[in-house]
C-alpha cells in the first residue's frame, strides 16, 4: 500500500524551492507551511515510524514570530537526523540504549543547516548508530517504505526519506556513512548526494574518525532543491580545501567520460537492476555522453573486508566507550545484534585494524589509475530492489545480518572512503513498483559536474512521485 502525505494544503506538491517562492509571494505564510508539516507528520507517523523527536511547538514558536530567521529557505520545514546535536533536542542515535536528555547547543552541523532558514519539526529516525542500511529496531519499531509499507524506507537516514517520499516536508537532513544518504534516496525515489569529504561542518564526535567517512547532506525530490541547499549552505560555511560548488542551475554543456560498471566486488548486482543501469547508460550515450563498460569495478579485492572491520571498529569504540559517551544509564544489553556482532568482531580483529585503515586511508590514490580517464562512474546504488521489512532484522543471528547487509550495500562505501562525491537518483521502478536508484560519482570537489548531469537526466526522464503512484490507486489523474 503507498502512503502519501501530499494534501490540498500550504505545501501542496510543492518542492523546497517552490515553498521559498509561495512565501516571498506571499501566497502562503511561514505559519501555514509549517502548521501543515506538522499535520502531514500526524497522519502518516503511526505507520512510517520516521519521528524520533518532535519539536513541534518550537517549529510553531519559530515560524510564528515577527523577526524574520533570515536565509533563503526561511520557514521552510524539515527534519534533521537524530545522530546530529540540535539544541533542546535529544540524540539517541537510533537506539534506546540510555536516557534521553536534551542538548545544551547546537552542533556544527546544525548551526549551519539551520541558519539557511529551515525550520526544524524535530529529529528523523535511524537505524542503531547507523550501522545498518535498514532501520528496525526491535522496540523502537521499523521505518517504512511510503511506496510500499510493507517493505523497507533504506537507512540510516530512514525517517528523512520516508518523510521527504511522503510529502511531509520537501527536503530533509541525511549523512552518509556508507550509503546513508543514497540508500534511502534509492528506495524512496528521491535525489541524494554524498558531498565531497569536508563539504559540510561535521559534529565533534564524527570529526574523531581515523578516517572521515561520514559526510552530511540532504535528501529531496528535485534536483534543483539539493543544488539550492548546497549553494547556500556555502554562503554559510565552506571548507577553505575545496572548490566551491556555486549556484549550479541547468543541466551542463560538456559531454562526459563515464564509465559503467554492474558489478561490486562481492557480485553481480540484480538482473533487474542491471537492466536499469544499462537503459542509464543508453540515456546517457543518446544525450551524447561518452560511456564505456568495465567489466570490473575499480576498486581492490582487499575493500570490503577492510570497510567492515573499520566499521566494526566503530562499535567497538562506541560500545565500550557507552558510559563514557552517554551517561551512566547506558546500558549494552538494549543494544542490537548488528551492534554487538559488530563490536565482537572487531575485537577478535584488532590485529589487523592498522593495516585495514592504511589500505583505506591510500585508497583514492591506489584507485585513480583506474579511473582517471572518466570523468563519472556508473553504478547502480544498491545491488537490489528494497527488501521486505524484516530481511535485515536487527533481532536475527549477526552472521545472516551481516551477510545480507554486504550483500545488498555494495556500490556505496567506496566514495566514503575516497571522499569522493556520489549522487543517487530516482531513475526506474521496480516490477513491484518501489523505486531503484542509479548512483553517478566524480572526482573530489566536483559536485557541480554531478548536479549538472542530473539536471540533464531530470530533464530527459522526470522523476515520479508517491503522488503519481497514489494517484494512479485511486483512479485520479496526476496534475
Amino acid at each position: 500500500m503507498t502512503l502519501s502525505a501530499f494534501d490540498d494544503d500550504a505545501l501542496g506538491r510543492l518542492d523546497a524551492m517552490g515553498v521559498t517562492e509561495a512565501i516571498a509571494a506571499g501566497a502562503v505564510s511561514r505559519v501555514d507551511v509549517v502548521e501543515a508539516a506538522i499535520a502531514r507528520t500526524e497522519k502518516v507517523n503511526p505507520q512510517l515510524n520516521g519521528l524520533a523527536f518532535e519539536a513541534f511547538d518550537a517549529a510553531r514558536a519559530r515560524a510564528a514570530a515577527s523577526t524574520r530567521y533570515g536565509g533563503f529557505f526561511d520557514g521552510v520545514p524539515t527534519f534533521v537526523k537524530d545522530n546530529a546535536a540540535v539544541q533542546g533536542m535529544p540524540t539517541m542515535e537510533g537506539t534506546d540504549a540510555w536516557h534521553p536528555r536534551p542538548e545544551r547547543a547546537h552542533g556544527d552541523f546544525a548551526r549551519t543547516y539551520l541558519s539557511t532558514g529551515l525550520v526544524a519539526l524535530g529529529k528523523s529516525q535511524l537505524s542503531e548508530f547507523g550501522f545498518s542500511a535498514v532501520a528496525e529496531h526491535p522496540r523502537l519499531g521499523a521505518v517504512r517504505n511510503p511506496w510500499n509499507i510493507d517493505y523497507t524506507a533504506g537507512a540510516s537516514s530512514s525517517g528523512a526519506g520516508a518523510f521527504v517520499a511522503a510529502g511531509v516536508v520537501p527536503i530533509a537532513h541525511a549523512n552518509d556513512g556508507g550509503g546513508s544518504i543514497r540508500i534511502p534516496a534509492s528506495c524512496n525515489g528521491l535525489v541524494g548526494l554524498k558531498p565531497s569529504r569536508g563539504r559540510l561542518p561535521l559534529d565533534a564526535n564524527m570529526r574523531q574518525m581515523p578516517i572521515r567517512i561520514v559526510a552530511n547532506g540532504v535528501v529531496t525530490r528535485s534536483v534543483r532543491d539539493t543544488a539550492a541547499f548546497y549553494r547556500e549552505a556555502e554562503k554559510v560555511w565552506r571548507s577553505p580545501k575545496l572548490a566551491p560548488i556555486g549556484d549550479v542551475t541547468r543541466p551542463g554543456r560538456a559531454r562526459l567520460r563515464v564509465a559503467v560498471v554492474t558489478k561490486s566486488v562481492k557480485r553481480e548486482c540484480s538482473p533487474e537492476v542491471r537492466d536499469h543501469t544499462l537503459r542509464t547508460a543508453e540515456l546517457l550515450e543518446r544525450m551524447g555522453h561518452h560511456v564505456e563498460y568495465l567489466d570490473a569495478p575499480p576498486v581492490p579485492a582487499s575493500f570490503i573486508d577492510d570497510f567492515l572491520l573499520y566499521w566494526a571498529m566503530l562499535s567497538f569504540a562506541l560500545v565500550r566507550g557507552g558510559t563514557k559517551r552517554f551517561g551512566a544509564t547506558f546500558d549494552r544489553d538494549k543494544l542490537d545484534n548488528l551492534t554487538l556482532g559488530l563490536e565482537a568482531f572487531a575485537a577478535a580483529n584488532l590485529r589487523r585494524l592498522p593495516v585495514a585503515i592504511a589500505r583505506l586511508a591510500t585508497l583514492r590514490r591506489r584507485m585513480l589509475p583506474r579511473v582517471r580517464d572518466y570523468d563519472v562512474l556508473l553504478t547502480p546504488t544498491l545491488a537490489d530492489v528494497p527488501p521486505l521489512v524484516g530481511h535485515l532484522n536487527p533481532t536475527a543471528d549477526y552472521d545472516q545480518i551481516i551477510e545480507r547487509l554486504v550483500d545488498w550495500v555494495a556500490f556505496t562505501p567506496l566514495q566514503n572512503v575516497t571522499g569522493d562525491p556520489a549522487i543517487s537518483l530516482p531513475l526506474g521502478h521496480s516490477a513491484g513498483g518501489l523505486p531503484v536508484g542509479m548512483m553517478f560519482s566524480a572526482q573530489m570537489g566536483r559536485e557541480a559536474t554531478l548536479l549538472e548531469l542530473a539536471y540533464e537526466v531530470e530533464e530527459a526522464v522526470p522523476f515520479r512521485l508517491i503522488t503519481d503512484a497514489a494517484d494512479a490507486e485511486s483512479g485520479v489523474q496526476s496534475r
